[in-house]
């Protein structure tokens, strides 16, 4: 069924982390009854992906369409963390304007400010809701105009500064124009959506047009493109020409045609001007490609993605316990699965190094974005190495520029100071500062991505887990001279073998221990940090000798302190350069880069 176009709207929702997009969608999806009546419905439906319910976030845009009266809303739900906003930008040029959510407590955020920015720049119009009216403490009418000064600040003009807004609860299913009206359902944002998005542009009479925004794998019918179909009409079995971003021109039979009914994916013989679809058929399309009529071939313009900022190394795991736990452990698997994620991300810059056959280098946002396709690579059973994250540079007018990153914290007033004087050291530069009633502090800097990286740890550290810290990519600027690494030095096992309570208990007092008891470690791997600025090569693998004298039964009681348990992040975030992470489908492991004796040498000085 083709819908008019005058009769669709769609739209992206846009918010800061953990701001509640994805739990409004929950009550929309509900309320416009595509769900059975007993069918079981779980929380943030939308959250498919596992590493998304794991994590609390969204990580990868998400399609769905509802009804509402005679009209079709196609929404696309977006993450909000910065480290993905390459995912943002792609659907932002599918839609024609956005739903920003701001917490009615929290007000606007740094995240707020960057995907708003991205909105206001393509001219559209956003539709402000302020979530989560039903919490405590709420402060909508600060909230309200703390937005439209953000507004302000981003330089939007009279027609986005006179934004329509609407107050709501996505948790509770409701949404009104006042904060005194009924709290009844969400009809009235619905009706808002309706009365203040535009319908898409395009004509039904031209040929038919569409740009590839996402391309997704289907197991039977391989790859697919989605896109918001620009211009014309297309029908299931029709030819269609095929432009890749060299300019080669290949036609294809259409195989399948896919639409949206809330979030699952129906076919459909036909699609037109307006429609958010998946089009099946083409094996080798890219993300930017274009789709168009045999008889008026068309070549979009690319779709630009802000470059990344960091690179890793994905290397061969050459470790003493490789293939323990992994199936996939050879460069040849490894090249092969990062050549698959390049082809469907293009977020993510993947390349070979010249002249290096056991690695390949990966580039990203930020930490979060590379972790999560490890992660992913590790429960597909995947077993690797990877190398400590290093700024990309780039040259301009001759001269060497890195990127900055604008920094928001909030810590208690205690810890102001130390917080300060670190970001300081770390060629940090404050731009606000400011303490409530409440005896928070929330500070602004501009500082190096180096000078982050590695400072979370010691943040959550030096604020007793209490600090919140957000960072988004401000611009390239020329490099800052050379900034200091991370302080103490780490602890060495000198043997291969086990862990044991004896030697933890007589090594704990030389620093932090990364490892437990009965775990397995080989010579050179990381257990520990050292309370030293010196690396420290350690027996923890020794036992206790026994005489006749004193057997087994005769120890003492063992107090061990627990050992620090890293995530994924926080181990990338910790390593220096001459470090490793070993990742493995059970585990993963730090450890150290000997290249040479003397290295080893002066490790044990």
């Amino acid at each position: 069924m083709t819908h008019d176009p005058q009769k669709i709207r769609n739209i992206a929702i846009i918010a800061h982390i953990d701001h509640g997009k994805t739990t409004l969608l929950d009550g929309l999806l509900k309320q416009s009854h595509i769900f059975r009546d007993h069918q079981v419905v779980p929380e943030r439906v939308m959250d498919s992906y596992d590493q998304e319910r794991e994590r609390g976030i969204t990580i990868f845009s998400k399609h769905s369409s509802i009804r509402f009266g005679d009209y079709k809303i196609n929404i696309i739900d977006t993450p909000g963390h910065a480290d993905f906003s390459g995912e943002v930008e792609r659907v932002l040029d599918m839609v024609n304007s956005v739903l920003l959510l701001v917490d009615a407590r929290e007000g606007p955020m740094p995240q707020t400010r960057y995907v708003l920015s991205q909105a206001l720049k393509r001219g559209y119009r956003p539709v402000v809701i302020i979530n989560k009216i039903d919490r405590p403490y709420v402060d909508s009418d600060r909230v309200l105009s703390e937005t439209f000064d953000l507004f302000v600040e981003l330089g939007a003009n009279d027609d986005q500064l006179n934004f329509p807004y609407i107050f709501a609860s996505g948790l509770n299913g409701y949404a009104c124009k006042d904060i005194n009206d009924p709290h009844k359902d969400m009809a009235p944002l619905l009706q808002m959506i309706v009365d203040e998005v535009h319908a898409p542009e395009g004509s039904l009479d031209k040929p038919f047009l569409m740009q590839v925004a996402t391309a997704p794998y289907d197991d039977y019918l391989q790859r697919g493109a989605c896109g918001r179909i620009l211009n014309g009409s297309v029908q299931k079995g029709a030819m269609v020409t095929h432009v890749n971003a060299q300019g080669e021109e290949h036609t294809f039979r259409i195989t399948r045609i896919r639409g949206y009914h809330g979030i699952q994916q129906v076919d459909l013989d036909e699609a037109a001007v307006g429609d958010i679809v998946n089009i099946y058929g083409m094996p080798e399309v890219l993300i930017g490609d274009t789709l168009c009529d045999p008889k008026h071939v068309v070549q979009l313009p690319a779709l630009r993605v802000e470059e990344p900022t960091i690179s890793i190394n994905f290397m061969v795991n050459s470790g003493p316990f490789v293939g323990r736990d992994g199936k996939h452990v050879t460069m040849n698997k490894i090249k092969e699965r990062l050549l698959r994620e390049k082809r469907a991300n293009i977020t993510l810059r993947i390349e070979e190094i010249p002249g290096v056959l056991d690695a390949m280098r990966v580039s990203g946002r930020g930490e979060l974005h590379l972790a999560v396709l490890i992660e992913a690579m590790r429960r597909e059973s995947y077993e690797f190495c990877i190398s400590k994250p290093k700024v990309i540079t780039k040259e301009i007018d001759g001269v060497i520029n890195e990127s900055l990153e604008r920094v928001y914290l909030e810590v208690p007033e205690e810890f102001s100071g130390s917080v300060i004087e670190t970001l300081s050291r770390r060629k940090g530069e404050m731009q606000s500062f400011d303490t409530n009633e409440h005896a928070i502090t929330r500070m602004e800097f501009l500082i190096p991505t180096r000078g982050i990286m590695g400072f979370r740890h010691d943040f959550l550290t030096m604020t007793r887990g209490e600090g919140i810290m957000t960072s988004i990519f401000e611009a390239f600027v020329p490099w800052k001279g050379d900034i200091e690494g991370r302080k103490n030095g780490v602890l060495l096992s000198a043997h291969q073998g086990r862990v044991t309570p004896y030697a933890s208990f007589a090594l704990q007092e030389r620093g932090i221990l990364f490892v437990s008891p009965n775990e397995d470690t080989y010579e050179g791997m990381i257990v520990g940090e050292h309370n030293r600025e010196n690396d420290l090569i350690i027996n923890i693998t020794r036992e206790k000798a026994l005489t006749n004298m004193r057997a087994a039964g005769k120890d003492e009681n063992i107090i061990l302190t627990p050992a620090r348990k890293m995530t994924l992040e926080q181990a990338i975030d910790y390593i220096e350069d001459d470090e490793l992470v070993e990742v493995t489908p059970a585990l993963f492991r730090l450890r150290k880069i000997f290249l040479k004796e003397n290295d080893r040498k002066r490790a044990q000085k």
